[in-house]
């Protein structure tokens, strides 16, 4: 066994996965509506210090590590068709976007939540409307991330999710990319 994810970049997966829920259950009448705003902010702060992580974190926290080109990343994808990709260490190429995606997600719909808290935005019905659909195109992501970590898991005979609690994933082998 190897260590693969750091301790801060499991944290802060965590952190984003708990300030999601909490944002999402506080717009059910629960009684817990206070802790909608508060969980954005988590959910912000999460993702500003993932973005700094990603530049000056351990190798496998970089975005240089696991952001590929369009043209790499089809490839990935033709060989998934063909069920003959490589194991990645790290995050295949498709995860790699993902990651992207849901940080970008989740920062847009903080700062879309943030700006109706402002004298200029408050009470607007279009951001309003904006800030909405991107919570459930998050809610998107968050399927497609979870379909993507179970299929993963199966196809590699892994178990990624434990892997995000302990860090730690099986030494490459064979034609691995780590």
């Amino acid at each position: 066994m190897i260590q693969v994810w750091d301790r801060l970049v499991r944290l802060l997966h965590w952190a984003l996965v708990a300030s999601i829920a909490t944002a999402w259950l506080s717009t059910l009448d629960l009684g817990i509506g206070w802790a909608h705003e508060r969980s954005g902010y988590v959910a912000a702060a999460a993702v500003s210090i993932r973005l700094m992580w990603g530049w000056a974190g351990r190798r496998y926290a970089r975005f240089a590590q696991f952001v590929h080109r369009p043209s790499v990343v089809m490839d990935y994808s033709r060989q998934l068709w063909r069920h003959v990709e490589p194991r990645h260490i790290g995050h295949n190429p498709l995860g790699g976007w993902m990651v992207v995606a849901l940080l970008t997600c989740v920062g847009g719909t903080a700062f879309t939540g943030w700006l109706q808290t402002t004298d200029r935005y408050w009470g607007s019905e279009p951001l309003e409307i904006i800030h909405t659909w991107m919570a459930w195109g998050l809610l998107g992501l968050i399927a497609l991330h979870l379909v993507g970590v179970v299929f993963t898991s199966l196809r590699h005979r892994e178990n990624l999710a434990l892997a995000m609690i302990t860090g730690r994933k099986a030494a490459p082998h064979g034609d691995d990319v780590a």
